[in-house]
């Protein structure tokens, strides 16, 4: 059988089918809180670095490991995973489409507070989503599935990138966030027909052993040198990519690009983009393993931050914007479908929901607390030098690959 015939064999399984949902389902409220609030925001007259400070409200993508043991000690008559899905499926569709009936300029405390409901609820989801894909998916199949789910993730994107955007532009805000909660339904009706997964390993049955042991067992596994180092990767690793990502809605819209142009060109072309990068990824990883892939992938998006800076300099041109969103959201495609198949197997099965959040909670620290600074450095830097510094600082984490995932050692 030739290589291609066994790569579609792969992907046209059922499992990979619930990764295309499943990852649907996690991206949409993120790229909600990334992309569609800092529009209505920069729409309804606020400063940018008011804007920058609403990263905060991702506190909850942080912190999760906190709650993230509730998800692996306690079930409910849907089963584990899908009993703790299906409230926060329900509880962001209705969220979501209640936050276009609040005005930011008269009622920013409120904004704030729904706003931050929709990150917990869905920080919450990605956690026990985590955790199902991982005990889903076997070893050998990590890679692949996580560049299917990557890929669905992205997806999602296009709905409050691109749809919502092109939509605000004609309606209401108040009707276009109600269409946008819309299309959490899909996601509600997939976990009510997903079966639960077989569990390989007895789940949790203290709270000794949900909240406590997860850390520990990762620890010993790893010893204290290790754990540090790898615990250190995972938050520098993506970075660079996350703080250049982080304010370019308005960046767009600053250089003069409506929100009809932004969401017809810069979502959809790094919608694709991405999706290639996630596929290819996941391709090039059954062939080149996951150590090499983060070393090529690391370097891909540190050259692709700079190619923001070029944007910069050049102003208004829809072919420029085109040409760096695409090379930005492909080399993001690629590194995050690695970095996330290595954090999949640096879990232990036995406590998949508390440890997954642990690491990928670890790794949104920069999107959430680096981020709310960005509007400052902006203000220092100038655009054009900021992108240049969010290139530098993704050095250290390419660096600690020498050490976390030697390009030598399978």
């Amino acid at each position: 059988m030739s290589d291609s015939s066994i790569i579609w064999r792969d992907l046209l399984t059922k499992k990979m089918l619930i990764c295309v949902f499943t990852g649907f389902t996690s991206g949409l409220p993120f790229f909600i809180i990334i992309s569609l609030l800092p529009a209505w925001l920069m729409d309804s007259g606020l400063e940018l670095k008011a804007i920058a400070l609403f990263s905060f409200i991702q506190l909850p993508y942080v912190l999760k490991f906190l709650w993230a043991p509730l998800f692996d000690g306690y079930s409910f008559s849907m089963g584990r995973r899908k009993g703790w899905l299906i409230i926060f499926q329900v509880l962001l569709l209705a969220s979501i489409s209640m936050a276009g009936l609040l005005d930011p300029k008269s009622q920013i405390m409120t904004v704030a507070i729904i706003s931050t409901a929709i990150a917990f609820f869905s920080a919450s989801q990605d956690a026990v989503i985590d955790a199902y894909r991982r005990e889903l998916l076997l070893d050998n199949e990590l890679g692949l599935g996580t560049a299917i789910h990557v890929n669905g993730y992205r997806i999602a994107g296009l709905i409050p990138g691109s749809l919502a955007l092109i939509l605000a532009d004609i309606f209401a805000w108040e009707l276009v966030f109600f269409i946008t909660g819309l299309f959490m339904i899909p996601g509600i009706i997939l976990t009510i027909l997903i079966k639960e997964p077989l569990l390989k390993i007895m789940p949790p049955k203290t709270v000794r052993e949900a909240v406590i042991e997860p850390f520990m067992e990762f620890i010993n596994r790893k010893g204290i040198k290790e754990a540090i180092l790898i615990l250190l990767f995972i938050f520098l690793y993506k970075i660079g990519d996350s703080m250049a990502t982080a304010l370019a809605t308005p960046f767009y819209m600053e250089l003069g690009f409506s929100m009809t142009e932004i969401g017809m060109i810069a979502k959809t072309v790094g919608l694709w983009a991405g999706i290639i990068g996630g596929i290819l990824g996941g391709i090039l990883m059954i062939k080149i393993g996951i150590n090499r892939a983060l070393w090529i992938f690391g370097f891909m998006q540190m050259f692709a931050t700079l190619s923001f800076a070029w944007l910069a300099i050049s102003g208004y041109s829809p072919l420029i914007l085109g040409i760096t969103v695409g090379f930005e959201f492909f080399a993001a495609g690629l590194g995050t479908t690695a970095f996330l198949a290595y954090i999949a197997k640096t879990t232990n099965p036995k406590f998949t929901a508390t440890q997954f959040a642990l690491f990928t909670g670890l790794s949104a620290v920069p999107r959430t607390i680096t981020n709310a600074s960005t509007g400052y450095l902006v203000e220092f830097f100038g655009w054009h030098n900021f992108f240049i510094f969010c290139s530098f600082i993704a050095i250290p984490g390419i660096i600690l690959l020498i050490k976390i995932a030697p390009w030598n050692r399978p």
